[in-house]
Parts: C-alpha cells; sequence; structure tokens
C-alpha cells in the first residue's frame, strides 16, 4: 500500500479506500479473499485496527462545523501514514500483484495498476474461443488442490492464446452443482495456467466441485465454453 499511485493520501478518499480494503479482504467463502491472495491473519488483524482507529476519527472529521479539529485532522494523517509504512514493511499490494489468484476485481479494488494482469497485451480476438479447458487436478494435502490447465490432451500447462487467463468456478459441498451458472459456487481467475487452489484443511474429506473455461479480461464477451464437471477429494 506504499505505492502513492495505490493508496489515497487524501482524507477522504483513503477513507472510502481503507473501509473497501478491509471489508474486501474478509469477504468470501469458504475461502476469503485475503487466504485466496496470501495474506495472512495477523496482517487483515492489523489493517482491521487501523480502521477501528480510523472510523471514529472520521466521523468528527465529517462534521466539519462542529468536530474538525486540528488535531482530529492530524491523527488522520498518522493513520495514513501507518498503512502506508506498514505496506512498506510487509509488501501487502506488490504480493497482491504479482499473486497467481489475483483477478481484475482485486486490482480495481485495491487501485493497483502496472500489474502483470493489467500489463497483459495480447492479439485483439476476432472471435469467440472454442477450445476447452482440460484440467489435471491433484491434492497437495492440507485442502490444497494443485491445478494445471491444457487445451489439448498431452500437451503443455499453458495460457490459451487467445486468451489471457483461466476462469474457474467451484464449491466444497456435499452435493454436486447441477449447473455452471448454480447459486453459491465462487469465481476465481487465475493469469497462470499452473496454480493452487486452497480451500482449507477444514475440508479435507469433502469434495470440490470445479469448472473452467479460457477467459480474456478485456473480451469478456468473447470467452470460452465451461467444462464439465470435474470433482476432487479433498486431502
Amino acid at each position: 500500500m506504499g505505492n502513492t499511485t495505490r493508496i489515497p493520501r487524501a482524507i477522504s478518499r483513503f477513507d472510502t479506500y481503507l473501509e473497501n480494503a478491509t471489508r474486501y479482504l474478509q469477504a468470501g467463502s469458504p475461502e476469503t479473499n485475503a487466504s485466496r491472495l496470501s495474506i495472512q491473519e495477523e496482517e487483515v488483524t492489523t489493517l482491521n485496527g487501523y480502521y477501528a482507529e480510523w472510523s471514529p476519527l472520521y466521523l468528527l472529521y465529517s462534521d466539519k462545523k462542529n468536530s474538525r479539529t486540528t488535531a482530529v485532522t492530524e491523527q488522520l494523517h498518522l493513520i495514513i501514514e501507518k498503512t502506508v509504512d506498514y505496506d512498506h514493511q510487509q509488501h501487502l499490494l506488490d504480493r497482491i500483484a504479482s499473486s497467481p489468484n489475483v483477478t481484475v476485481t482485486d486490482l480495481d479494488t485495491f487501485n493497483i495498476k502496472g500489474s502483470l494482469l493489467a500489463k497483459t497485451k495480447r492479439t485483439k480476438p476476432s472471435k469467440a474461443i472454442t477450445e476447452l479447458v482440460l484440467p489435471d487436478i491433484s491434492q497437495l494435502g492440507g485442502g490444497e488442490l494443485a491445478i494445471k490447465c491444457r487445451n489439448s490432451e498431452g500437451g503443455r500447462a499453458a495460457i490459451l492464446k487467445e486468451a489471457n487467463c483461466v476462469e474457474y468456478r467451484y464449491r466444497v459441498d456435499e452435493q454436486a452443482p447441477t449447473s455452471v451458472n448454480n447459486e453459491g459456487l465462487n469465481t476465481g481467475i487465475s493469469t497462470k495456467a499452473s496454480f493452487t487452489l486452497s480451500l482449507g484443511a477444514e475440508n479435507s474429506a469433502k469434495y470440490a466441485y470445479l469448472y473452467f473455461r479460457w477467459y480474456n479480461t478485456k473480451y469478456p464477451n468473447l470467452a470460452g465454453p465451461w467444462s464439465s464437471l470435474h470433482s476432487v477429494l479433498i486431502l
């Protein structure tokens, strides 16, 4: 969060940024966005602490006539500085930007520009993708799955030329979904053809159900067809 093009320094803009960031990290089921992006629990707790400090002060600051004082304004600027310094130490936004699981929504939420996903440049496709994703899924233990995506039998794992990522939908449940459009499916994007999906050790001995398709974040209307349903036992 230490990049000036990422974290707003203006108080009103920082208020929106910090609120959105803390809520977003805690959102997601069964895996939170923080876990998916490899942000540790103690790091989320620290950011939540900053927001807890910030909120009552910002209420005072918002009442310009009665309670906005120099002291309140200075305390808010100190919290902004603490947040920026914490990112300098932990490299939170850099880690999010380089995560193999990062999505366009992640980049927008944290105001990250210039990431590999954002910079990806490929020839503009002229027609919808027709190739299917052929995934190889293996268990790593601890609730983690290793996934390799190919577009041909026996081919190497690689993102399809017309795409810039693979999109997947999944859920952990006792009953398999009947369609990729069922409610309750989680959605993720990987810019790498080989990636790890963390489903949580608490889900060991349960089944994960997954669908995949080739996807281009710049041309979502040209996305490929969804694969058939894949199921795998979580170890």
